[in-house]
């Protein structure tokens, strides 16, 4: 408790600490992390493909990168405001071939490390996402990764789960000038780590929302979800 006695001086710094704590929270909430999982192929389409050419052999390639990237941000910054976006659908026609809800398994991620979990189905929700999930206005995205199959035009987010080799649901280079560049920070930190993304799509990005966005050239692997790698060759790029 301050006597009456207190120093002007101390009292000063006393109210300066208390300005700059609420500022740097105040701050803190005016950035927002965007993660995007797309979801997995299903086992009896990618069983066709030759051994050494098939996909997520585990239902939680696009998951587990994720979790691993939300806690890496809340060490670096904690408190920060997280969004993990998740294509629902591929998670529920896998749960019949891994005899399990997968769902809740991707949801106890979200309890555990309290993000706010959006489930989507389309391109389309997905920008509207970043246009007006939050008041962009004061609420600005400052990071944007996705995880999950692509090719060099776009972000593949049920490859191989409803058709054999082919995405029904996905967010292509042409879709990007619906993007508001407002939307995010000026120096936001945005990244695929899906396939080929290098190779056009984050010219077009760039183009469209003025950022780089890091993608790679050739193939990505997810085998090690803690560690997603290139192959042979590849390399990451804006």
């Amino acid at each position: 408790m301050l006597s009456r006695r207190s120093s002007p001086l101390v009292l000063l710094a006393l109210g300066l600490l208390v300005f700059f704590s609420v500022y740097a929270t105040a701050s803190a909430q005016t950035r927002e992390y965007l993660i995007v999982s797309g979801g997995p192929a299903l086992r009896k389409w990618e069983d066709l493909r030759a051994p050494g050419t098939q996909h997520d052999r585990w239902w939680g390639n696009f998951i587990r990168p994720a979790r691993v990237r939300i806690e890496q941000i809340q060490k670096q910054e904690p408190g920060a405001m997280i969004t993990w976006l998740v294509y629902r659908n591929a998670f529920v026609t896998r749960s019949s071939e891994d005899n399990r809800a997968l769902t809740p398994l991707v949801e106890s991620v979200r309890d555990k490390y309290g993000v706010r979990l959006m489930w989507f189905d389309s391109g389309t929700q997905l920008i509207n996402y970043i246009n007006e999930g939050q008041p962009r206005s004061r609420v600005k995205i400052c990071n944007f990764e996705y995880y999950g199959h692509s090719n060099k035009y776009c972000f593949m987010f049920d490859y191989s789960n409803a058709v054999y080799g082919v995405s029904k649901s996905w967010l292509h280079e042409k879709d990007l000038s619906r993007i508001r560049p407002s939307s995010f920070t000026r120096d936001a930190f945005c990244k695929s780590w899906g396939c080929h993304t290098a190779e056009s799509m984050s010219q077009v990005w760039r183009s469209k929302i003025g950022l780089p966005l890091i993608g790679a050239h050739g193939k990505t692997d997810f085998s090690d979800p803690l560690n997603v790698t290139l192959s042979p060759g590849g390399r990451w790029s804006s």
